[in-house]
């Protein structure tokens, strides 16, 4: 089932997944270990790993799905109609997910995650047709100088009227400014006055996956895999020293702004985990450690497979957890997920592990969801 399929870059997407799920879902927001949550604000940590992988790994599939059909003798046109269409379809499952449960068009977010791979591919779909690598790395580098100048040289209010240049500060830079300007009352509920998913920081966002488009070409070498491990995890620590040389002198490290800091930092980061996944499941010489590390991460092939049905699904059931509600016997009404989760509260642990376990378990169900489809051949496609 596995065999036209590059099985590192499934392994890698699953991981994604799975860390995804564990640090969306925990029982109690309030009782969280730091790295299971975002950077308040500038710095990272691991759950600001997530996003960015997910345009990486978008960003390498593209480039890998468009050669293979390109070979096969479609025409550069309807591809981009492919590719058209199927992101208007990801976008779709990205509104309605926000959307669900109350289905209320006037304060709906309109930003989000599956919205902004949706239109990062979109707009990458014509740079990989029909530009040539070195091409490629001049519309990287324009999107991240253009993001730079908008950023620190444009002058916008904030969401008092008070204007400002170059303030990176929750809701006075201009990327805020223009989704309050387009978006205003579609935006992130817990801040109202900017979105993580804004409309400016998809330009970085789309060097991201851009970056994932060359390391998909770069997959495609006439080298041998272990030359092309090499460099993969060579790539990575210059992104990681280039990014952090720009935390301290240029932008700092932002996801909610997804500053070029930030964009080049967290590339390395996935060239690098990218690179282990790679040398252990497809090029490694020693067949035993690839058949090793095939059973280990099979898990994570698994969710690999059907991730976007996964991503979506969980977002349902998360929700539908809060919305369900259970009559106590003192009459008050308390979410299906505060039941489950009193129960593990029960248990002799700290409340940030009772959290955690919660959802750990959450991704176990998930897991057993998605082993259910990859044993019944369900392959949900886009």
């Amino acid at each position: 089932m596995t065999s036209d399929r590059l099985l590192s870059l499934d392994a890698f997407r699953g991981f994604t997944i799975a860390a995804m799920l564990l640090v969306n879902n925990p029982g109690d927001w309030g009782h969280l270990y730091s790295q299971l949550a975002h950077a308040k604000w500038n710095g990272w940590t691991f759950t600001d790993w997530i996003f960015p992988f997910f345009l990486f790994i978008s960003g390498v599939s593209l480039t890998l799905s468009l050669t293979r059909q390109t070979q096969a003798g479609s025409a550069p046109g309807a591809l981009l109609v492919k590719l058209c269409k199927r992101a208007a379809v990801v976008f779709l499952i990205g509104l309605a997910l926000n959307l669900y449960p109350n289905f209320d068009w006037n304060t709906v977010r309109i930003p989000g995650v599956l919205q902004r791979i949706a239109l990062c591919s979109l707009l990458a779909g014509p740079i990989v047709l029909w530009f040539n690598w070195r091409q490629q790395c001049g519309w990287i580098a324009s999107l991240f100088t253009l993001y730079s100048a908008l950023m620190l040289l444009v002058p916008v209010p904030d969401a008092a009227g008070v204007i400002g240049v170059g303030i990176l500060e929750p809701g006075r830079d201009l990327g805020a400014f223009v989704d309050r300007w387009l978006l205003d009352g579609h935006l992130w509920s817990a801040s109202r006055t900017w979105d993580p998913e804004g409309l400016v920081s998809t330009l970085p966002a789309l060097g991201n996956l851009l970056l994932g488009v060359l390391a998909g070409r770069w997959l495609e070498q006439p080298l041998t895999k272990a030359e092309k491990t090499v460099w993969l995890l060579m790539a990575g620590l210059a992104g990681l020293w280039l990014g952090a040389m720009l935390d301290v002198s240029f932008m700092p490290i932002n996801k909610s702004l997804w500053t070029v800091s930030y964009a080049i930092f967290m590339n390395g980061w996935a060239l690098i985990v990218f690179g282990v996944f790679y040398w252990l499941l497809d090029a490694s010489p020693s067949v035993r450690l690839q058949q090793h590390s095939a059973r280990l991460l099979h898990p994570c092939v698994i969710y690999g497979m059907n991730s976007l049905f996964i991503f979506a699904l969980s977002g349902v059931i998360a929700k539908t957890l809060l919305l369900i509600k259970i009559t106590q016997t003192d009459c008050s009404l308390l979410s299906l997920k505060a039941v489950l989760y009193a129960s593990l509260q029960t248990l002799p642990l700290e409340a940030v592990n009772a959290s955690l376990l919660f959802a750990v378990l959450f991704n176990l169900f998930m897991l057993g969801i998605a082993w259910l489809m990859w044993h019944q051949r369900w392959l949900v496609k886009v």
